[in-house]
């Protein structure tokens, strides 16, 4: 029934209320023959350094000092290292990979213009160096982190969620959810080539507001007023949809795009959130298909639990956003 399925989306919630996505970033830039200049960004916990530890090849020497500094509630490190021979073919690895950051994000540039991205994970903290990679190959990349990305990324899924809580009919389902496609892939495009420029926090917590915003919308439904949402759900979809794209370009700026395939990047990590995004629709409407055929009644008051588990994490990202301007 349609409490059941309230009551499996208060679970949902509750588990998002984990942290949120806090990807670290490694950037690896040839500098010419065997020798690469590195960059080492990691998420800090107050003033503390993060004990995680990038680890090269056998043979790697570090031919410059580290230095370091805090820059935007991240510790950043740069030096540079050299190996005969080069690292194609060689196993980098992450050595400490927990306690806070969720994955670590790898760009390697090499002098040709070609690129090669990679996602670390917990249990895979490691990957092999390639050569030099062609355009379907930076093309697949780019399509599996927008996946992972939108996938990973909380806040943009529970807006979705709350709009589903909402929208009903298959017809206004597409609609909406078009809209806010449309919406995010416009500013995603004008950020990312620099045609908008938009500072990243407040947008952060505007796109946690618009959450609160759909939130107290399901509740208003659900006494027997409708609000904007429930009446043109595209119109709201649209508008923060612009939102969310800036935060997608904000993410798409940490990784970088390849100078040599720039559009099909920009495209195909487009194409990745969009797919990972219709993934997660498909299955939030499939379980509420089947939940509901389910022989079961649970009290009223279940079905207010989502939106306000939703409303009450959005919130406290809303606080912690507008708290770190000073960071």
């Amino acid at each position: 029934m349609k409490a059941l399925f309230a009551l499996l989306l208060a679970c949902l919630v509750c588990a998002a209320q984990a942290d949120i996505f806090r990807p670290a970033y490694l950037e690896l830039r040839e500098a010419g023959s065997d020798r690469y200049e590195v960059m080492w960004k990691l998420p800090t916990q107050g003033d503390t350094r993060l004990a995680v530890e990038v680890k090269f090849p056998t043979g790697t020497m570090q031919t410059s000092p580290v230095q370091g500094l805090i820059s935007s509630a991240a510790y950043v490190e740069r030096w540079q290292i050299a190996r005969p021979g080069g690292l194609a073919g060689q196993t980098i690895g992450i050595d400490g990979l927990a306690g806070g950051i969720t994955d670590v994000i790898v760009r390697l540039e090499r002098l040709d213009g070609t690129s090669q991205v990679e996602r670390l994970l917990p249990h895979r903290p490691e990957f092999t160096v390639k050569g030099s990679t062609g355009t379907a190959q930076i093309a697949w990349s780019y399509l599996v982190l927008g996946i992972e990305h939108i996938l990973g990324g909380i806040d943009h899924l529970l807006f979705v969620l709350a709009l589903l809580l909402i929208v009903r009919g298959g017809k206004r389902i597409v609609t909406t959810i078009t809209a806010f496609t449309l919406a995010h892939s416009l500013t995603l495009v004008a950020a990312t080539l620099g045609w908008v420029h938009v500072p990243g926090p407040p947008v952060e917590a505007l796109i946690a507001l618009s959450i609160v915003f759909v939130a107290a919308e399901v509740l208003h439904g659900l006494r027997g007023k409708p609000g904007l949402t429930a009446r043109a759900p595209w119109v709201v979809a649209f508008s923060f949809g612009l939102l969310h794209g800036f935060g997608f370009a904000g993410a798409l700026a940490e990784v970088g795009l390849p100078q040599t395939a720039l559009p099909v990047a920009l495209l195909l990590f487009n194409v990745g959130v969009e797919v990972g995004q219709l993934l997660f629709v498909a299955g939030v409407l499939g379980v509420r298909e089947l939940l509901v055929r389910l022989p079961m009644t649970l009290p009223a008051w279940t079905l207010r639990l989502p939106p306000y588990l939703i409303g009450t994490v959005a919130m406290f990202w809303v606080i912690e956003r507008i708290d770190s301007f000073w960071i």
